[in-house]
């Protein structure tokens, strides 16, 4: 079966390949974490001669995606798609992903937008990106029985509960599939991903070719597995151009295919398989950036015990004080209360909600969670001890600060050890 052509956003060069010598696209990286773990992922890696799913040279918030993509427009102007495709999913990090639709849709209405996604957490977003102009989405399926698809997962993390084996592949085949109706429903174009794995389901694609298309999928990517280092298929073959062909030829039975794939990078930008080179150093700088513009967040919260300085743990904090800039210096204007503990990473999403006007936070210190909730909502981390009056002038004033004891940036996948807790 031939390609999609001549339907709505047939100008994205991953569903028309007449369009991929024409029509450039990026990825924006603004979703790091990811809420299942393939045997055949490794994000851990960022090589910018290595071109593959899961890879970035750095993770953007919202707001610098959109400068970021205004300065890419500069250099390329034939982008007629944007996408989001991790470096982890864009549905275990949901508020990224449709802050940087809604930013990004105010900026550029004319583009087509896309979504690449193993489908876990996706159904109850589906209204939501179809409002945000939403077109094309592609969900990963390596398997539609159980009993193949446990031995590709560790593990899937799901209502804050983490299930593996033949029970973790059920949750999440039962996920993708109900997602292509319900994105069929709303019309949305579905491309669906399948990796070829040797010995694993590399006789399984006529079974995923048919039930997707029996469920209204529109396009079928058949991608050949490249084993990376530490991780659980590092020592499988790749497969050989006989079982790549004999797959695709099962699948393009029941489904139209794609079989132009350039494997793309979360920072993808340019044509496919001749990306603009300069997007590496320029995603490298815009990540530098203030995580969103100052003037819409004019206050800094401090955890401190007695006002004068920052020497309180957050986890500790039953209220933060709350300091903006005035022409007389640095002015307390209220006591804000943080959630009551217990809830979990709860606390620290209502707490992202209290602190919305806020662009840093100066503490003494904070754990994995909360931190990394909190920068992804945009709110700058500073760990430090220290006069409060210091940190303030750092924020404020760009003044070096000399009294951080943790630094306030941190590395996607710098500490994942495969432990079902994410890539955050």
């Amino acid at each position: 079966m031939e390609l999609l052509k001549n339907t709505p956003g047939s100008a994205h060069p991953c569903f028309n390949k007449e369009a991929r010598h024409l029509n450039a696209r990026v990825h924006l990286p603004v979703a790091p974490a990811c809420n299942i773990q393939c045997n055949y992922c490794n994000r851990q890696y960022d090589c910018v001669n290595e071109s593959r799913p899961g890879v970035t040279s750095a993770v953007l918030s919202p707001y610098q995606a959109v400068a970021y993509l205004k300065e890419l427009h500069k250099h390329l102007q034939n982008i007629s798609v944007i996408g989001i495709a991790g470096p982890g999913d864009p549905f275990a990090n949901p508020d990224a992903t449709m802050e940087t639709l809604r930013l990004v849709n105010k900026e550029f209405p004319d583009k087509i937008f896309c979504l690449s996604t193993n489908g876990l957490n996706l159904i109850p977003y589906i209204s939501t990106i179809k409002e945000l102009n939403v077109t094309h989405v592609t969900v990963t399926i390596n398997a539609v029985d159980p009993v193949i698809g446990k031995e590709i997962y560790s593990w899937v993390r799901t209502n804050k509960k983490v299930y593996r084996g033949e029970e973790a592949a059920s949750i999440l085949l039962q996920e993708q599939l109900t997602s292509i109706i319900l994105l069929k429903k709303q019309g949305i174009t579905v491309k669906v991903n399948s990796i070829i794995l040797p010995g694993i389901n590399d006789g399984h694609f006529a079974a995923i070719a048919a039930k997707v298309k029996s469920l209204g999928a529109d396009v079928m990517n058949c991608i050949p597995v490249y084993p990376h280092a530490d991780t659980v298929f590092s020592g499988m073959e790749t497969p050989d151009p006989e079982m790549v062909s004999s797959a695709r030829s099962a699948a393009g039975n029941h489904i139209s295919l794609m079989t132009h794939c350039a494997r793309c990078r979360a920072d993808a930008a340019g044509l496919l398989g001749a990306d603009f080179k300069e997007r590496i150093n320029m995603i490298r700088e815009y990540a530098s950036k203030p995580l969103i513009p100052e003037e819409d967040r004019p206050f800094v919260a401090v955890s401190t015990e007695e006002g004068l300085l920052v020497n309180q743990h957050l986890g500790e904090a039953g209220k933060l004080n709350i300091y903006r800039k005035t022409p007389n210096g640095f002015k307390l204007v209220e006591e804000r209360p943080t959630p009551e503990p217990g809830s979990g990473d709860q606390r620290w999403a209502i707490l992202t909600r209290t602190l919305s006007d806020c662009r840093a936070l100066l503490t003494s210190g904070v754990g994995n969670n909360p931190l990394n909730i909190l920068q992804q909502s945009g709110i700058r981390i500073i760990q430090m001890t220290g006069l409060i009056d210091e940190g303030l002038e750092a924020i404020f004033n760009n003044k070096p600060l000399r009294t951080v004891n943790k630094a306030d940036m941190f590395k996607c996948g710098s500490s994942c050890k495969g432990n079902a807790q994410g890539c955050a």
